[in-house]
């Protein structure tokens, strides 16, 4: 028999727990950066150096922090279920702690590529991305093909190109997880609403949803209490069968 797939879509909620600070602030700024000078394609024309320092304090803080339980308990959400993690985080606490099938809507972290490849022009292909851990890049380090380097991540204005990767896996689902997310930033906000009629969809948020959708089953908790009363609910689903 075919194990009932799990779409979870995750955001700056579920890595909030493990000290990651969340992606913007109240009075709209980004770690006391403009989010346009550290996240937009012409601020790093404008300013690499400013960019370049601002991934590296993110790469070594992330170094730092550790999973923490909700990363745990959707990663063991694939001993009974077929999972696929779609996440706006650019942290790798989905794979620290186990998760297997992700996909990185917005970038990853610890990830750099040349600045003139992964685009339009070459089918965004990965070819060219590798890993560089918890270390940091400067100005004037330079890619195999002699270009700079930049960090692997999307920035406000490119084009997301794991988007569809991301429709195909909401989907295919039998069950959706959203954990983490206000659901207020677009692509990855209406990616629910592709889920196929009568898919239940479940959202662990702590506050009052943004949104009104009568197909949203709320739980009102923190990621990691959100994550036992989900499992919970499996459970009890598959008990009463």
């Amino acid at each position: 028999m075919a194990r009932k797939k799990i779409a979870v879509l995750t955001g700056a909620g579920v890595s909030a727990e493990s000290g990651i600070t969340t992606f913007r602030d109240s009075d709209g700024l980004w770690e006391n950066h403009k989010v346009e000078d550290v996240a937009s394609i012409e601020g790093w024309y404008r300013d690499m150096k400013v960019v370049l320092d601002f991934y590296n304090a993110r790469r070594a803080q992330l170094a730092t922090v550790r999973p923490n339980a909700a990363h745990y308990a959707i990663a063991s959400l694939e001993d009974e279920y077929d999972v696929t993690v779609v996440t706006q985080n650019v942290d790798n606490l989905h794979e620290r702690a186990g998760s297997t099938r992700i996909v990185h809507l917005h970038g990853e972290l610890t990830k750099v590529r040349p600045e003139n490849c992964c685009n339009e022009m070459d089918g965004f292909s990965e070819e060219t991305v590798f890993d560089i851990g918890f270390d940091a890049i400067e100005v004037g380090d330079k890619a195999p093909n002699g270009a700079q380097l930049r960090p692997h991540i999307v920035w406000f204005g490119e084009a997301v190109p794991k988007i569809d990767a991301a429709i195909d896996a909401v989907e295919a689902a039998d069950i959706i997880l959203i954990v983490g997310t206000s659901l207020q930033v677009y692509p990855a906000a209406g990616l629910y609403r592709y889920a196929r009629t009568g898919t239940p969809i479940y959202i662990i948020d702590p506050k009052e949803l943004s949104v009104r959708d009568s197909r949203l089953i709320h739980i009102k908790d923190v990621a990691t209490k959100g994550m036992e009363t989900f499992i919970s609910i499996l459970n009890d689903n598959e008990t009463s069968k």
